[in-house]
């Protein structure tokens, strides 16, 4: 029979989890640390892996690494022992992406605040029979206390290293090193990056291709269309996969299937809802659904922000509106930790202009004010006869704004290259657009000769 004051009665695989995330989970073990004892566990393994990332934490406040575990029991003189902990450091490890930690965090303190107080329960009668009420009122207070969370947030003078390290802000890359320069890696988890452009310019393409772009570094992507049907949307990535034309792809399909079983990469999802049938709320029940079913989501591309429902009053202004839908999706970046692309229509005008500022942004400000990149892309007609455009920083959270890039843009293969000005291939780009006349008349002059 199953002891109820020990983890026995969750089987052993639930006791391998707490330890997975022991070793994973810095808030966890912060919350749970002061009220997990090692004889809560069933073997002596686990008891002793358990009171030794306990007392590694207490010290060095940070979860040991294997190498420190390793030379920690390679003390151990007795070898069967070693072994047992050894394999239950095997076990732990399988468990380290589990998709229940959260079901297993939230029984596990729960059951270690339960036999916390019940031993001040215990403790407390001998204390009643003394009428020592003080010290039972400390007593259960502090079991009350017991196990709750700890972050209070970043201690600046004490979690110096934090800010330093690697893992301080994790990014994932758009594909473009001089964009992903600026922003020190690229989005970040519980970030929103916002592509400004009028229609009809490529702001799919530029979606795409950001998606495809984390895909090549080995990212899964969620790419969600309001507009483009899934199938369409998936031609599109495979343009920029392959480097075949979109309106060639029907030809060359044993091609493209062949490069993409080649494909090492990251996964990818396209899920399509009709415009503004789906709202933030419908996005996050959807991220929530392919986490619970095992999937791993590094970046969501969502085509656009604009097309989604509000979920606040439906009498509200346009501008409130896309304010609200603006700030909800950064919200659920922040609570999944993941990084989001969308895209902007930038108004009318901006069609004539060779850089495209913030003040061209249609409907709201609210949406600049809530991104924390925003960067526009402007191509005139000659630009797209061309292969060319031009791509503006409004604003970065992460480094300098305010500066162009000239780029080499095919919306037929979706192939997109960003330079520095003052890079060859970006003087390169930018005599084509200063010379855009000249440029279209020879373009068009080749076109007829080759008709002919």
């Amino acid at each position: 029979m199953a002891d109820k004051n020990t983890f026995q009665l969750y089987g052993h695989s639930f006791q391998s989890k707490i330890i997975a995330l022991l070793l994973t989970d810095k808030s966890y073990i912060e919350q749970i640390q002061d009220i997990l004892e090692p004889k809560y566990f069933d073997n002596q393994a686990n008891q002793w892996l358990v009171k030794n990332i306990k007392q590694y934490f207490h010290k060095y406040k940070a979860i040991p690494t294997m190498e420190a575990l390793k030379i920690t029991f390679g003390e151990i003189e007795d070898e069967v022992y070693k072994s047992s902990i050894i394999d239950a450091l095997r076990d732990a490890n399988k468990f380290s992406e589990a998709t229940d930690k959260d079901f297993v965090k939230e029984k596990s303190i729960e059951f270690c605040k339960n036999q916390h107080l019940k031993e001040a329960i215990t403790k407390s009668v001998d204390l009643l029979q003394t009428g020592d009420y003080d010290e039972i009122k400390l007593i259960i207070d502090d079991a009350m206390k017991a196990g709750t969370e700890r972050d209070i947030g970043h201690e600046y003078l004490t979690e110096i290293e934090e800010r330093y390290s690697e893992s301080a802000r994790t990014t994932t890359p758009t594909g473009w090193d001089t964009i992903d320069d600026l922003m020190q890696g690229g989005l970040g988890q519980g970030e929103l990056g916002v592509v400004v452009a009028p229609a009809g310019v490529g702001k799919t393409w530029v979606l795409a291709a950001i998606g495809a772009g984390a895909m090549k570094k080995g990212h899964n992507v969620v790419h969600y269309s309001l507009e483009l049907n899934e199938s369409y949307v998936g031609l599109r990535y495979d343009s920029i996969l392959t480097g075949v034309a979109n309106q060639n792809l029907k030809y060359h399909k044993d091609d493209i299937i062949e490069k993409l079983e080649k494909h090492d990469g990251g996964d990818l999802v396209i899920k399509y809802y009709p415009t503004k049938s789906a709202n933030v709320n419908t996005l996050s029940a959807h991220l929530q659904k392919l986490r619970t079913l095992g999937g791993k989501v590094d970046m969501v591309i969502l085509d656009y922000a604009d097309l989604l429902r509000d979920t606040g009053k439906q009498t509200r202004e346009v501008r409130h509106a896309l304010g609200n839908i603006y700030e909800e999706l950064r919200g659920i970046a922040g609570e999944l930790e993941i990084p989001v692309w969308t895209a902007s229509q930038a108004n009318r005008s901006a069609l004539d202009e060779d850089v495209i500022e913030a003040q061209k942004i249609s409907e709201s400000y609210a949406k600049i004010m809530t991104a924390d990149f925003v960067m526009s892309l402007s191509r005139h007609v000659s630009d797209k006869i061309s292969n060319t455009g031009r791509f503006h920083v409004i604003k970065n959270r992460f480094g300098p704004d305010g500066l162009t890039f000239p780029a080499k843009v095919n919306t037929n293969t979706g192939q997109m290259q960003i330079y520095e000005a003052q890079a060859i291939e970006g003087k390169k780009e930018q005599k084509k657009m200063d010379n855009k006349n000249e440029f279209v008349r020879k373009s068009l002059a080749n076109k007829y000769k080759d008709m002919g």
